[in-house]
């Protein structure tokens, strides 16, 4: 399952690497994508990940859902 997030708080490609990781480490999410130009994200997971559990470890990580 294909899952798409908009992201708040990235202005660099460091950002984006930080958000990549953070997505990285919710548990079945894989093939992270990060698009910083689009503040967008994109990526696979076993079951749908609850938006809950996205914007928890984008806080911890400086970064918010839009």
């Amino acid at each position: 399952m294909t899952q798409a997030i908009e992201i708040t708080g990235m202005t660099c490609e460091n950002c984006a690497r930080h958000v990549k990781e953070a997505l990285e480490g919710l548990p079945g999410v894989q093939n992270v994508n990060v698009d910083l130009a689009q503040h967008s994200a994109h990526f696979e997971a076993e079951r749908a990940i609850d938006r809950e559990k996205i914007a928890a470890v984008l806080d911890e990580a400086g970064y918010a859902l839009a």
